[in-house]
């Protein structure tokens, strides 16, 4: 089913929010973390079975550490704690698989990728909670035809408007290495929100600085201000549209409270004192949450990419609206939605309909006709797209 958008364009819309957590918030590390587990265990249950088994590793939790950042260098009092949840196929076919020791072992290997300060062996404690699946569930990985493990809504839209990108752009361009080069003060810790009013946007930036790189309170404030000089030379080259955009960088800092007045950390992350993450609670599958689109609750880090909608709907949902909008002449916005059923096959959804926004003028039973086409070709390689997703090849936050 393919209609008009009953909304105008996002463009054309008074007010954006959009926010993006980085690589190293407690909910982003979650989700990125599980999503590797996942992507492991279908390799192992490839390489044992010759077949993707039952698992879903979508309830990760982060219980944060605590320690005593310092100008100069603080302490780590206690580590973080990862809990992995969930279910998994710990045995088939006589052979066991060591879930357990595979989840810790992608863990290790993500964070050691991704996070410069954390050492897992030391600063991070792992806690095994996957369980094995139901014996419905399970089953269905047997028969002939997989289906839909749930009743669940995917939801996708493009193009980014010009604050998604920005925002997008601004934290990729703060945990680049590029940066990390001339600003090594930097943690992996970055959150954004975006803020447009009319054609004016303001960024909100919360940035962990590395306490070991920072001699003194007048020398945190200094290198926040070249910060946000940098940062400001890089929006204006990014800028495409916007008459201005304000940058503001953690705005509770108060030099007046001294070493409170700063945002210091030991290791990056306010995952090792302030703050815990969860999976699901961050970013949805296009690195965003962006409060005035069609969003939907399901967290697809994690899932299986065989028969879980939650994880295939949401990322095939926004792969399909950018193809619309790539190839089809005149359609200016498109958001698609995508609704299995539980139990029939993933490829055959009870609902897959899409909303067109159109160019003055454009032919919109051409657009709609493109559209339907476009769809149903999705749909039909539907199998390609998830042994795609079971290789990682598509970001989930």
């Amino acid at each position: 089913m393919v209609d008009r958008s009953p909304a105008a364009p996002m463009e054309e819309q008074l007010i954006e929010l959009v926010e993006r957590k980085g690589t190293g918030h407690p909910d982003t590390i979650c989700d990125s973390i599980m999503e590797a587990v996942c992507i492991e265990l279908c390799r192992e249950y490839r390489n044992a079975f010759g077949h993707i088994c039952h698992h879903n590793i979508d309830k990760g939790l982060l219980v944060a550490g605590r320690t005593l950042p310092a100008a100069g260098g603080g302490i780590v009092i206690e580590p973080m704690k990862i809990v992995f949840g969930d279910r998994a196929t710990y045995s088939c076919d006589g052979r066991l698989i060591p879930v357990g020791e595979i989840a810790e072992a992608s863990a290790k290997r993500w964070i050691r990728k991704n996070l410069r300060y954390v050492n897992p062996d030391e600063h991070v404690i792992f806690q095994n909670e996957i369980k094995s699946g139901s014996p419905e569930l399970t089953d269905a990985f047997s028969r002939q035809i997989v289906g839909a493990n749930d009743t669940s809504v995917g939801v996708g839209y493009a193009p980014l408007s010009d604050t998604e990108r920005l925002v997008l752009a601004v934290e990729r361009q703060l945990n680049s290495p590029d940066l990390k080069t001339r600003f090594p003060e930097i943690g992996e810790d970055i959150k954004i929100m975006g803020y447009r009013y009319g054609r004016t946007l303001t960024l909100t930036v919360a940035a962990a600085f590395v306490d070991r790189h920072i001699l003194d309170l007048n020398h945190y404030f200094e290198r926040k201000t070249a910060l946000k000089k940098d940062l400001e030379e890089f929006i204006t080259n990014e800028n495409r549209h916007l008459d201005s955009v304000r940058i503001d960088i953690n705005t509770l800092d108060d030099p007046a409270r001294g070493a409170g007045g700063m945002y210091l950390t030991v290791l990056g992350t306010s995952a090792e004192g302030g703050d815990g993450g969860q999976v699901g609670r961050g970013n949805r599958v296009n690195g965003l949450i962006p409060f005035n689109r069609p969003q939907t609750t399901e967290a697809a880090a994690g899932k299986n990419p065989i028969n879980h909608v939650g994880k295939i709907y949401n990322i095939l949902s926004h792969e399909i609206a950018a193809r619309i909008h790539r190839e089809s002449p005149g359609v200016r916005e498109v958001v698609i939605y995508l609704c299995s059923q539980i139990g029939n096959p993933v490829d055959r959804p009870l609902v897959a309909a899409a909303q067109l926004s159109m160019e003055q003028g454009a032919d919109f039973k051409e657009a709609q006709k493109h559209a339907t086409m476009i769809i149903e070709e999705e749909l039909d390689l539907i199998g390609s797209f998830s042994l795609r997703l079971s290789e990682g090849r598509y970001p989930v936050c």
